[in-house]
């Protein structure tokens, strides 16, 4: 199937590793002009690349300036951003939640409404989120994640219904247990915090998916690329869980 992907132009946040990257790699195996953004000096050959910290209140305005500076606007916007730190619910301060906003919620916001306009012009625009199968089954002890990612959720589907009409499509993708170098460090924090060893994390976390493995970020990626392209049209306000059967509520 071609995905009709040459010529239109990405933007990917937290594109160096993980999810991130293997977005960025599938939309331009598909002939997508991408454009990365991460906070370290990319190695992906043919993208574009921007150093920004999302941590940082200017990172939107940089990263809006530079890609204006291209001559370019993106008819793809990956919203992504790093994992917080892990935490219960009767703990986290305000203090917690404020020092992880400006990355997971308030970037990723200014950036969509930066280059909406112009794809609601053009007729054409692919707002991806990628959020976290918690948003349908919180995760123990990851109480940040949990509520800032269900926040930029209720967004992209409230965004979903107001720009339909215009071409524009909205929407999240959840990804389960995936093989990454994020999904490496909570088994080890998890293991740590339990006795147990962090293959034995590993193992009982594959026990639990009925696909009987982890997920491969490529799968990931390439599903991205899909719901990126015009023959995505009619799929908006969806949240797509990519989690090899995990999460059992439709």
């Amino acid at each position: 199937m071609d995905l009709e992907l040459d010529g239109k132009t990405a933007l990917v946040l937290g594109a160096s590793k993980g999810l991130g990257r293997a977005i960025a790699d599938s939309l331009a195996a598909e002939g997508a002009e991408v454009i990365t953004v991460a906070r370290t000096p990319g190695d992906d050959a043919g993208q574009s690349h921007i150093i920004a910290d999302l941590d940082d209140p200017g990172a939107p305005d940089a990263i809006i300036a530079a890609v204006r500076a291209g001559g370019r606007s993106p008819d793809i916007l990956v919203l992504n951003s790093g994992g917080p730190p892990t935490g219960a619910a009767a703990t986290t301060t305000p203090d917690d939640f404020a020092a992880v906003m400006g990355r997971m919620f308030n970037a990723q916001l200014a950036l969509a409404q930066a280059f909406l306009p112009e794809m609601r012009t053009r007729g054409f625009g692919r707002i991806l989120a990628v959020a976290s199968t918690s948003l349908v089954t919180p995760i123990p002890g990851l109480v940040l994640s949990n509520a800032v990612r269900a926040m930029l959720a209720s967004w992209c589907k409230t965004l979903a219904a107001e720009v339909a009409a215009d071409g524009v499509t909205v929407n999240l993708l959840l990804p389960g247990q995936i093989a990454t170098d994020r999904l490496t460090s909570l088994h080890g924090m998890m293991a740590a915090g339990s006795g147990m060893a962090a293959e034995q994390v590993t193992a009982r976390a594959i026990a639990a998916i009925p696909a009987g493995r982890l997920g491969r970020p490529e799968e990931f990626g390439d599903i991205a690329a899909f719901l990126a392209s015009p023959r995505a049209g009619f799929i908006t306000g969806s949240a797509i869980k990519v989690d090899g059967g995990q999460t059992a509520t439709l």
